[in-house]
């Protein structure tokens, strides 16, 4: 089965945050209480093709191993509809968000750079990688990118997607004429790690 084949089918896209939306850096700050605050950032050439996505039915989400409001807020503005934080070991959200949507894992993307995002990777339908992902993370990807992440990562595997499902003369035609669909804004469902030990 080709790549193309394999994006066809694709109604989800799923994604790793640090290495893969952001370029892996973070930074710590202190706030003016001394509170050291973390930040990181975001491409915004990949958040426009993660909102073309949106505009074409497709959702999209996120399983993190860490936790970050930045990354919840991020989620928001894009108009994801799943985000999962604080969870190193994701093949456990990534059955629940497939239970929840109703499709199944060849209808799902993946993009992951670490070890920790291969076993997902094996279940996707189409997997993808950034440049500078781990060798094995490539090894075990079907589609590896030219840009790395944080840096446009995302937006090449939008496209593609956009490509293989044939939208890409229709999308450069809202280019020319300046006219864009409104976004399907979906609730978004949030699950910490944190709370979920707690019992909250």
């Amino acid at each position: 089965m080709t790549n193309v084949d394999r994006a066809k089918k694709i109604k989800i896209v799923l994604m790793d945050v640090d290495g893969v939306l952001t370029d892996g850096k973070m930074y710590y700050i202190p706030d003016y209480n001394g509170k050291m605050v973390e930040f990181k950032a975001f491409n915004s050439l990949d958040g426009i093709g993660l909102r073309l996505l949106n505009q074409f039915g497709i959702i999209a989400g996120v399983i993190s191993g860490r936790e970050s409001l930045g990354t919840e807020e991020r989620a928001r503005i894009l108009c994801m509809k799943y985000i999962y934080q604080g969870f190193v070991s994701k093949l456990e959200p990534f059955k629940e968000i497939l239970k929840d949507s109703g499709f199944t894992p060849q209808e799902c993307a993946y993009i992951g750079d670490d070890w920790t995002d291969i076993p997902v990777m094996k279940k996707a339908g189409f997997a993808a990688a950034p440049k500078n992902s781990l060798p094995e993370v490539k090894k075990a990807a079907h589609f590896v990118t030219k840009n790395s992440g944080g840096n446009g990562a995302v937006r090449e595997v939008c496209n593609f997607i956009l490509k293989s499902h044939g939208h890409w003369g229709r999308l450069m035609e809202s280019v020319e004429a300046a006219h864009w669909p409104p976004f399907q804004k979906h609730e978004l469902k949030i699950v910490s790690r944190s709370t979920v030990k707690k019992g909250v």
